[in-house]
């Protein structure tokens, strides 16, 4: 979601995490045709849209500001050999961007959700946001969300980013999808509904950010 999640199921009926990702990846053949809007069916409230928007840019701003004047040396830098990088964390941060957003667009607003799920979630957006950007407790991140290298510069995982995340706001303010009616279900927060994993989205690079300001505050971090 995002953060460095579990890959475990949660119990009743819908996806765990690691399937709707699994799905997300899949490519465009193994997305169902996008399902018409309903008449009159419900959309994000103004105020919702403009939450949504305010936390995915500060966090963006965030996040790149992280990168900024980073020599290789920096960017390379890991502060054990069990701990990740700033440009691994980076990369995970990037990755998992496209990766969300898919999960939202094609799966989760195109599968129609179980009542029970539905009822389970919980409509506590900022308890949610506190949650996951929480890192008192680490998790470990799926293996198509792990670094490989993707990236070989700062600039490069900036502008990668830069564009993923200029697609998840341009959807949060077009969209007329129903996201408050739709959920998928999360292994440690249970049932969110389709909103929440876009804010959750949003959380998660803010938390892997503080993760790279932790790498950056190691005091064995090159000076240059």
């Amino acid at each position: 979601m995002i953060r460095k999640f579990s890959l475990g199921r949660v119990s009743g009926r819908g996806l765990s995490l690691a399937a709707l990702l699994l799905l997300a990846c899949a490519g465009p053949k193994a997305a169902a045709p996008p399902a018409p809007a309903a008449a009159g069916a419900a959309t994000l409230t103004d105020a919702e849209r403009a939450a949504a928007v305010k936390d995915l840019e500060a966090s963006r701003q965030a996040f790149l500001s992280s990168l900024q004047g980073l020599s290789e040396a920096q960017f390379r830098f890991k502060p054990a050999p069990d701990r990740w990088s700033v440009a691994e964390v980076a990369e995970h941060i990037a990755v998992s961007e496209d990766l969300l957003l898919g999960m939202v667009t094609d799966k989760i607003m195109r599968t129609p959700t179980p009542p029970e799920l539905l009822a389970q979630v919980q409509h506590d957006d900022e308890r949610l946001r506190q949650q996951v950007i929480d890192r008192s407790v680490p998790r470990k991140a799926p293996e198509m969300l792990r670094p490989t290298g993707r990236f070989p510069t700062p600039d490069a995982v900036r502008a990668a980013f830069g564009q993923s995340r200029d697609r998840t706001v341009a959807y949060v303010q077009s969209t007329k999808d129903d996201l408050r009616g739709h959920a998928g279900p999360h292994p440690l927060l249970k049932a969110l509904d389709a909103y929440q994993w876009l804010l959750l989205l949003s959380a998660h690079s803010a938390r892997h950010t503080a993760q790279i300001e932790e790498v950056k505050a190691d005091p064995k971090f090159p000076r240059t």
